[in-house]
């Protein structure tokens, strides 16, 4: 397998097209301040006063104007469009973690198309921060310190089944969904949560606030 467009050891921030809520690209870039944009997210980058590293998409959003103050060493332009820009900076982005802003609030379609590369993606392997919430592909094992009453959501793109230790109301027993039953306005019981699913397609949804925790716990 040829080597990833981008290749790094640390976090990687990633910006897209859609609107980036106050604070969250500082936020991420303070955990990962290696910065790829996904097509039309260079603009963003660029506007904020940041120059990312890399632009991966099919440079239909970027303006023309702002890619020539580019290294054209650093754009990966790929004509295809069978996917995402999104997509197309995972797939060219080798990184232990991907903090993922731009990527919500815009067109549903788009957010949409962005939750299916999401659960696609090996769990665990990007978070996705919006303006209140952060969301991730849930690993089949997962262990994370919250503060008791924090908010934790469940919302299944494929059938899964799991148990939990920690939450409010546990999770046993549930034939997770699309289309079916949801695990929503959870909430921490304890000060430790614990989870177990029998297979991938789990989105877990947690408070933006809880990033670090999150980081953390992915990388542990």
């Amino acid at each position: 397998m040829p080597p990833a467009f981008v290749e790094s050891a640390s976090p990687v921030t990633l910006v897209g097209g859609a609107a980036v809520a106050p604070g969250a690209l500082e936020q991420a870039l303070e955990i990962a301040p290696f910065l790829v944009a996904a097509d039309g997210g260079g603009e963003q980058a660029l506007a904020a006063g940041y120059r990312p590293r890399a632009v991966i998409g099919d440079m239909d959003s970027l303006p023309q104007a702002l890619a020539d103050t580019l290294d054209p060493q650093t754009i990966l332009a790929i004509a295809e469009q069978d996917s995402t820009d999104f997509d197309k900076a995972l797939r060219h982005t080798n990184a232990p973690l991907i903090l993922a802003v731009g990527f919500t609030g815009g067109r549903i379609d788009h957010e949409l198309a962005m939750l299916n590369s999401l659960v696609r993606q090996p769990a665990g392997h990007v978070v996705v921060i919006g303006a209140d919430d952060l969301l991730f592909h849930a690993p089949r094992q997962f262990t994370i310190a919250l503060a008791p009453g924090t908010r934790v959501s469940f919302f299944p793109l494929m059938s899964v089944t799991g148990r939990s230790d920690g939450l409010r109301w546990p999770i046993e027993g549930i034939a997770f969904a699309p289309g079916g039953r949801i695990g929503t306005s959870n909430e921490m019981a304890g000060d430790r949560l614990r989870w177990t699913f029998d297979g991938d397609g789990m989105l877990a949804i947690l408070p933006r606030a809880q990033l670090r925790s999150v980081v953390a716990a992915l990388l542990a």
